[in-house]
């Protein structure tokens, strides 16, 4: 890979950034494609944040992806903001179009076509989403515009309530549950697909597990966003019991080819991107 005085760059906001597997998956891309971008991460400090999003303009930078803890607050600083981005109200994708900031979240899109890749169209399916945070947002927002039903359980029931109710303008068919063994239990046994946005079960935590596991059926699709580790003791437990399942690295990627095809206007190799996220977990 040549960096030249014409490469675009493109890259990625996050406090801490190190870990990122964004700039591997898009470089990964650029370099299959032999196309003049780079992709750089950025570590950028809450309090610095609007210093940066005024970089993307001086820097000529075409773009930038948005990571925790940025994707709520940078929604101040841009001119323009995406309807499903407002609706959410997280921004993970910035396009900067002749000096103007343009916010958009590619999470619910990548998310449904990483789930329509692996398992086919779950329109209209039922669906209980643990947690209640700015993924379970995306996921809901997503699933929701596609008529399905969803239950969305929280150990702080007054966020799953919350985010039902945010979700009742685009879909009716939308409630909330503790997420407790009683509530789940009944969820559960009508659910066909099961999606866990919450952060149990991942590294170094790896052993817990979000639901008791002997409420898993052979029925469900299981959903982990988590991908490290990329077997989860859900995604395991399901497995053993006769379910599907697969981890969010899928939906890690697809995010990002969109969020590249944004910029660039060129479809990615989503299996190479895939490829170089799992070969960067090992």
């Amino acid at each position: 890979m040549k960096v030249l005085g014409s490469t675009k760059v493109l890259g990625v906001f996050g406090h801490p950034i190190s870990h990122s597997l964004s700039p591997i998956i898009h470089n990964a891309a650029i370099e299959a494609l032999s196309v003049d971008y780079i992709y750089v991460p950025f570590h950028v400090l809450p309090e610095r944040l609007d210093d940066a999003v005024r970089g993307i303009r001086s820097l000529q930078i075409l773009g930038v992806n948005i990571t925790i803890p940025h994707k709520e607050r940078v929604i101040e600083y841009l001119d323009e903001v995406d309807e499903a981005a407002r609706a959410i109200g997280s921004v993970n994708t910035i396009i900067n179009e002749d000096d103007r900031l343009k916010g958009f979240s590619t999470d619910g899109p990548g998310f449904l076509r990483s789930v329509e890749a692996e398992w086919g169209k779950v329109d209209g399916c039922r669906v209980l989403i643990l947690g209640a945070g700015g993924s379970a947002r995306a996921v809901a927002f997503a699933l929701a515009e596609i008529g399905c039903e969803i239950v969305i359980a929280n150990r702080t029931y007054s966020r799953a309530q919350e985010l039902a109710e945010s979700l009742k303008s685009t879909s009716k068919n939308v409630s909330a549950i503790p997420l407790e063994r009683e509530a789940i239990a009944e969820a559960i046994g009508f659910a066909d697909l099961l999606v866990n946005t919450t952060s149990v079960g991942m590294h170094p935590d790896s052993d817990a597990i979000p639901i008791p596991s002997d409420l898993i059926h052979s029925g469900l699709l299981v959903y982990d966003l988590i991908y490290n580790p990329p077997r989860t003791k859900l995604i395991q437990e399901a497995v053993a019991r006769g379910a599907k399942a697969i981890n969010g690295l899928k939906m890690l990627v697809y995010q990002g080819a969109l969020s590249f095809e944004m910029w660039t206007g060129i479809k990615p190799p989503v299996d190479v991107m895939e490829h170089a996220a799992a070969c960067a977990l090992g």
